[in-house]
């Protein structure tokens, strides 16, 4: 019964300050959008940490990581199609 009760403790510390972090972490990256500073690299690590626990902040960081994929895909697309209209007409 006692075990039960730490662990207990145990999940709600740990979900606690992970939240605390993430939280802090992800909101120093949105007021970085605003002020000098890596915005784009500090919000993807808020999500990373606040996903270690919630299943919101997991989703999240999907939906950033495949729109980031997908605009990535398209520029080399077009970087690939600007370079084969080049090479045709030299």
């Amino acid at each position: 019964m006692i075990r039960k009760a730490v662990h207990f403790t145990y999940k709600a510390a740990r979900r606690i300050v992970v939240g605390v972090v993430g939280a802090t972490v992800l909101l120093l990256g949105i007021i970085m959008i605003v002020t000098p500073g890596p915005a784009l690299v500090v919000i993807p690590i808020g999500l990373a940490i606040l996903s270690i626990e919630f299943t919101w902040a997991r989703a999240w960081l999907r939906r950033l990581r495949e729109s980031i994929s997908t605009r990535n895909n398209n520029d080399l697309g077009q970087r690939a199609e600007s370079h084969r209209q080049r090479v045709t007409n030299d």
